[in-house]
């Protein structure tokens, strides 16, 4: 990612949505196709150019796109039926029937939009198998079509397959899956949760790597999200290293791991010692919790712990998650922009020092 630059520089991939966004997305958008389309587009392209304003190396569309960056597989398939989750209130996507194709290429649509208005190289998200069938599957509403959480995750796979198949086509230059599922298995609470976590961890790394299976020319990434202390949302943020999930890691057959390590509890950077040496790491060192902005200082002496354990070019830089975790979050967007500009500093003082 990023070429030969030393300590390249992106973002996870959402970014925060102004108010006029959210309306735009909203159920209740009164205005025209042609309305939604130009000011859409307009919108994304102040999202790519405060990217680039800030430096950035690899860019993304901020995901305003799409209502939810899982409920995204709701385009691309039918089966599914909005709803409110009883427990919060919030908008929750539902499978109530059998997959079938929809609307194969609209993540593909949006990486051919952005590629059209930056020069930077681009980065595309996709949420994973295994993060889908936690959130969207249900044991009652859900079992006339799938009776196994297992089944439905199995249904996705083609579905996410040729969608990775057509933005290769389109030219992408990162496409990230999005896995905080796989993710929890580093709590002790959850994995206490499972008869065999290890065996779940497993089942969501082969399903991932059913999706990239003979996926070439296009770097490939998977995120793991420890959900960041919700960044205002109030959910839970799990604990423990990634040690209890190396195995699965090293499985992965992708070149790009993006890792949190601003959270206290994220663990010892020596973990990077156990993962196999060809992956590259998306280091989480710039926090998403709004009202924290680490200094350019704070963010290269983070990069410099991990240069303990890894090689420079194995290092790109990036916030620990996503900056718009829902889209009735409330996050500063000129918070966010001195955030990474912050971050490109670090980076160029790095590259000074390790080129």
């Amino acid at each position: 990612m990023g070429g030969s630059v030393l300590f390249p520089t992106s973002v996870v991939g959402s970014m925060p949505r102004p108010e006029y966004v959210k309306d735009l997305i909203s159920d209740g958008f009164t205005g025209s196709p042609g309305d939604y389309h130009r000011w859409m587009e307009g919108a994304v392209r102040s999202v790519v150019a405060l990217q680039e304003c800030a430096g950035l190396d690899v860019v993304t569309d901020g995901e305003w796109w799409r209502k939810s960056y899982i409920g995204v597989i709701a385009e691309l398939a039918h089966g599914f039926e909005l709803s409110r989750n009883p427990a919060d209130g919030r908008p929750w996507t539902i499978v109530v029937d059998k997959l079938s194709p929809k609307n194969p290429g609209f993540i593909a649509r949006e990486a051919e939009f952005l590629s059209s208005i930056t020069k930077r190289q681009i980065k595309a998200t996709l949420p994973a198998p295994a993060l889908l069938g936690e959130r969207m599957w249900d044991a009652k509403l859900s079992a006339k079509a799938y009776p196994t959480r297992e089944s439905f995750v199995e249904a996705c796979v083609p579905i996410l397959q040729r969608e990775l198949e057509l933005l290769q086509k389109q030219g992408a230059s990162v496409v990230q899956i999005d896995d905080p599922h796989l993710c929890l298995f580093v709590d002790p609470e959850v994995r206490r949760q499972y008869e065999n976590p290890d065996r779940a961890a497993d089942f969501a790394v082969e399903m991932t790597n059913q999706v990239v299976s003979g996926v070439k020319d296009v770097h490939l990434a998977v995120h793991l999200c420890r959900r960041a202390g919700a960044r205002g949302r109030g959910e839970l943020q799990h604990s423990g290293g990634y040690d209890a999930i190396i195995p699965q890691l090293n499985r992965l057959q992708v070149q790009h791991l993006t890792m949190e390590f601003t959270a206290p509890g994220a663990g010892d950077m020596a973990v990077f010692g156990k993962l196999r040496e060809d992956f590259e790491i998306g280091l989480g060192c710039v926090s998403c919790q709004p009202g924290c902005i680490d200094s350019a200082d704070a963010i290269f002496d983070r990069v410099e712990l991990a240069l303990k354990h890894l090689a420079p070019e194995r290092i790109t830089l990036n916030p620990d998650c996503g900056f718009a975790p829902g889209s009735a979050a409330v996050v500063s967007i000129d918070e966010v922009y001195t955030k990474l500009k912050n971050q490109v500093a670090a980076a160029r003082r790095l590259r000074e020092k390790y080129a």
